[in-house]
């Protein structure tokens, strides 16, 4: 007597990626701030209401975003100080 062949249930289809999450990090990775923390919070909107997989990409794209923000005006502070304590060095 031979036994049936058992078979195992199919895996659970791997759940898509949200585009837009991946969008808004190679953006932010790029350089451009604001464009990819604006989609960043889209993506994040966009997997809380689909349920799609991307939620890390999304608030990495936010994270960066911001830490670039945040050294691109501590920069800007940088060189304004600079150039104002050149200007006036040069006046004596």
């Amino acid at each position: 007597m031979t036994t049936p062949a058992s078979y195992s249930a199919p895996g659970a289809p791997a759940r898509k990626t949200n585009v837009i999450s991946i969008v808004a990090l190679v953006v932010s990775i790029i350089g451009f701030t604001v464009i990819g923390i604006v989609l960043g919070f889209i993506g994040l909107n966009q997997v809380k209401k689909t349920g799609e997989a991307g939620r890390g990409l999304a608030l990495a794209a936010i994270i960066i975003g911001f830490v670039e923000l945040v050294l691109l005006v501590i920069y800007i502070i940088f060189v304004v100080a600079v150039v104002g304590a050149a200007s006036v060095s040069s006046n004596y």
